[in-house]
């Protein structure tokens, strides 16, 4: 089921985006865990990365959405963020928190029918793929809307997930990994490290933050690393 919280200062908008929720459950055979936050604040205070989306107006009294984001984003580089907004050019602002995508105020169901349904997907591409990791004989299977990204050095694979690091000898070259995973929004930044688009926090010259670390990126694969994320957060990855 999944979990979808609402961030809006307006009750009455509150409640209608929570009526196109249901009504959209309803349509599709869905059921969801639905729960209205009044402002930024109510949301962040005391949060716990339960959430799978969240619908975040931007422009609110005391805590604003951008604000909340990024408090939010401290603890939570995978819930898929959606700013509700009446200007675009706000929307690009979400950049720097890494939202998955806009809806333009006034809201009409058809537009949040097709953006719920897009966060929708990308959720059952990444829960849906796990990676088998063989450690000694034991197979792990590490989600990948866990793995934040893959380094490589010393002939080995370090895969970095949201629970900690795994050290596992190479078998296979970091080009077929990245074939496995481009679908499901990983893109090569660097001959040796392989990141999850879903946990970039910033592009910053010739590095790129993905989970609070700074990692290298090439000059030849910028272009592509700011394309990728570019699609992603329109909600073409995969």
């Amino acid at each position: 089921m999944p979990h979808i919280a609402i961030v809006e200062d307006e009750p009455a908008s509150a409640t209608r985006l929570k009526q196109y929720i249901e009504r959209y459950g309803q349509e599709n055979g869905i059921a969801f865990n639905v729960e209205l936050f009044a402002d930024g604040a109510a949301i962040t205070e005391g949060y716990r990365p339960v959430w799978d989306i969240i619908f975040m107006d931007i422009k609110m009294s005391g805590m604003d959405g951008l604000a909340a984001a990024r408090e939010i984003r401290r603890t939570d580089p995978a819930v898929l963020i959606l700013f509700i907004t009446n200007l675009a050019q706000y929307a690009i602002q979400g950049y720097e928190v890494n939202a998955f995508d806009y809806v333009l105020k006034p809201v009409t169901y058809h537009a949040f029918s097709m953006k719920l349904h897009l966060a929708l997907r990308m959720l059952m591409r990444n829960e849906a793929h796990y990676l088998l990791l063989n450690r000694g004989g034991d197979v792990q299977r590490v989600p990948v809307s866990h793995l934040q990204y893959v380094e490589v050095y010393s002939h080995q694979f370090h895969y970095h997930t949201m629970e900690g690091t795994i050290v596992l000898t190479m078998t296979r070259t970091l080009t077929d990994l990245e074939e496995e995973l481009r679908p499901h929004g990983f893109v090569r930044c660097h001959k040796g490290f392989l990141i999850n688009l879903r946990y970039v926090e910033a592009v910053r010259g010739a590095s790129v933050l993905v989970a609070g670390e700074e990692l290298p990126v090439s000059r030849n694969r910028r272009k592509d690393v700011l394309s990728a994320l570019l699609s992603y957060m329109k909600g073409g990855a995969g």
